[in-house]
């Protein structure tokens, strides 16, 4: 019987490295407050999509009597949109929302807009000359 002999190489396996940075802290904190963030923004979506939903039922089969005690239809509209779109949206319906108002605040910042002086409008307030 033959025996065969293999030279067996000790290697040390690579580990992957245990990042306890504050960098890397902070990453994974942000990603679960985005994650919680936008689940807590899905359940209230939902709410107000419920209540939405039931103020409807409500006013719609209200006693006319009783129409100044009921939420207005601004409001329930208001209500089945907003909260569907959270419902639906969460995190990233707010993200994309915030991120254009920091679209705008970089545009005002750069010098789009054209302030002028108060001195310009000096003739325009006082009214036409005589």
């Amino acid at each position: 019987m033959t025996k065969t002999y293999e030279a067996g190489i000790l290697t040390q396996a690579s580990l992957p490295s245990a990042a306890w940075d504050l960098t890397n802290f902070l990453l994974n904190a942000k990603s679960q407050i985005q994650l919680w963030g936008g689940l807590l923004l899905m359940l209230l979506g939902a709410v107000g999509l419920i209540w939405g939903g039931v103020l409807l039922i409500k006013k719609l089969m209200a006693n006319p009597q009783s129409a100044g005690q009921q939420q207005g239809w601004g409001t329930i509209a208001l209500l089945i949109l907003v909260g569907g779109a959270l419902g639906t949206g969460g995190w990233s319906l707010i993200s994309t929302v915030g991120s254009g108002g920091q679209q705008t605040i970089t545009d005002l910042g750069g010098g789009t807009v054209i302030a002028q002086s108060a001195g310009q409008f000096s003739g325009f307030l006082n009214g036409p000359s005589k």
